[in-house]
Parts: structure tokens; sequence; C-alpha cells
């Protein structure tokens, strides 16, 4: 049975920075994509980032030039840098893995505030 389970959440202050992981377990992703997707209250799921098999990562408009994705196969991780954060990238983030068949995580809170 997959396991995804989202770490690295909190409260920060805006401007400030937090690194989210998301591991995967019960099978490799190592050819599988991999992203992150938020939903703040009351508002739509957003998509944020995914990063292929090749490492070629992609962004959303509103987290360009302040998130990184990245991954470790070898660990079968995901990370989302968030560098620059304000109070509107508030939200619940959820990673995923794969693509036909998805496997996704709980969710984990993103809060930025002073």
């Amino acid at each position: 049975q997959v396991q995804v389970v989202e770490s690295g959440g909190g409260l920060v202050q805006p401007g400030g920075s937090l690194r989210l992981s998301c591991a995967a377990s019960g099978r490799t992703f190592v050819m599988a994509p991999m992203g992150w997707f938020r939903q703040a209250p009351g508002k739509q799921r957003q998509w944020v980032a995914a990063i292929d098999r090749f490492r070629t990562a992609t962004y959303g408009d509103s987290v360009k030039g302040r998130f990184t994705i990245s991954r470790d196969n070898a660990k079968n991780t995901v990370y989302l840098q968030m560098d620059s954060l304000a109070p509107e990238d508030t939200a619940v983030y959820l990673c995923y893995f794969g693509a036909t068949n998805q496997y996704w995580g709980q969710g984990i809170q993103v809060t930025v505030s002073s």
C-alpha cells in the first residue's frame, strides 16, 4: 500500500521561507512525475509546481520565481522550497506522485502571517 506524507509546514512571517517535503513509501516513483497543489479556505485547489522524471520543473504563475521544486529519487521524496512568502500563500499544501494513477498526501498547513 502506498503512503504519502508531507512535512515541513507551519507558521512563517511574510518574506520568510519554508521547505516542504513529501515522502512516498510502498512503491518507487523514479519514472513518475511529482508535484504540489494548494488549497486556501473558500478557494479552488490551485496547481503550484510539478517536476518530471527528467527533473524538468514547471510552476504556476503565482509562485514562479519564488518557489523551487526538486526531487530525490533515492528517497522517493519531492521538495518545495518556498521563499519570499506572502499572506496569499497561506493554504493547505498537497503533494502527489504519479500521472495516470496518482497518490496524494493528506496535506499540510502553511500559514504566512505577522
